[in-house]
């Protein structure tokens, strides 16, 4: 059944690729000039990325509907049914906002997702349409709904893969712990932190994590180097307002504690702290990210 279903799925690739780069652009263009409302859409306010926390409430509110038609339950079935269209609408805006941002085969899936959720929102509104007019006979208006609820179900098929199969939206963090040992950073040629340049990131690697550093004043600041939203090379970013912008998606994260202060992702960035080594060098140790202190500036050597 698991190979069917993802035949099934990847069959549409050779339409929905063009068409999702189609979509992109003018995704793109519609949310440029409202970037905090986008990010309101996206959930960085949350923590969380909105339009999976948005999602099952259609979905349930549109089997809800489905159950009361069959109960002989028309008035509670139509209100429900509307409550399901306004969800939609909600869930569709935040799948959007998220959309603009995603590349290559999930950017593909995920219009195929979107086409289903589209065609299925059209037919729950005709059958809103229908069942507005007082028809003797609902057979057609709950048929149509009944349709709806099966393509809302393989439009969440889909959309589960993207998350799930080719990881949309998850931190590239998920995985990574706070750190409990302090691990040799090695910096390459240079042998002393305060001889980085004022604001320019630096990549250096401790382990197998790639850090980034920058220097502000007297404090070196440290965060991985991959962006927690979609993998983007940190050490590329720039340096804008105290934060360290990724140069993929322009999402900003605080210098001081890898804080998220714009989107689009909705996750913090993993900070760590630096030390010298009593061998000569220096270390490096995660911070825990559910700390809530900010060590205070120090010096090259006592970084944040």
């Amino acid at each position: 059944m698991a190979r069917l279903l993802a035949r099934l799925v990847a069959m549409n690739d050779g339409w929905a690729a063009p068409l999702g780069e189609f979509n992109q652009r003018w995704a793109q263009a519609l949310f440029r000039a409202v970037g905090p409302f986008k990010d309101l859409l996206h959930g960085t306010w949350l923590g969380h990325p909105l339009h999976a926390a948005t999602t099952d409430l259609p979905i349930g509110l549109l089997l809800g509907s489905v159950i009361l038609d069959l109960l002989a339950q028309p008035t509670a079935a139509d209100i429900v049914l509307v409550a399901s269209i306004a969800t939609m609408i909600l869930a569709a805006m935040s799948g959007l906002a998220d959309y603009a941002e995603t590349a290559g085969l999930a950017r593909t899936r995920a219009t195929l997702h979107s086409v289903l959720m589209t065609v299925t929102l059209l037919l729950v509104i005709v059958s809103a349409v229908m069942r507005a007019a007082g028809p003797a006979d609902r057979t057609i208006p709950i048929a149509l709904s009944i349709i709806a609820f099966v393509l809302v179900s393989a439009g969440a098929f889909v959309g589960g893969d993207v998350v799930y199969v080719l990881g949309n939206m998850v931190s590239r963090h998920a995985f990574r712990g706070p750190g409990t040992k302090w691990i040799h950073l090695d910096t390459g040629e240079l042998s002393d932190l305060s001889d980085l340049p004022e604001g320019t990131p630096t990549k250096v690697r401790a382990g197998i994590n790639d850090l980034v550093l920058v220097r502000s004043g007297t404090t070196i600041h440290a965060m991985h180097a991959v962006c927690a939203h979609a993998g983007g090379p940190m050490d590329k970013g720039k340096v804008v307002d105290g934060c360290l912008e990724c140069p993929w998606h322009a999402s900003r994260f605080d210098l001081r504690d890898g804080r998220l202060r714009r989107g689009p992702s909705v996750y913090d960035q993993p900070t760590y702290e630096i030390r010298s080594a009593e061998g000569g060098g220096y270390e490096a140790r995660r911070r825990d990210p559910l700390g809530d202190e900010v060590p205070a500036a120090g010096d090259a050597r006592a970084a944040s």
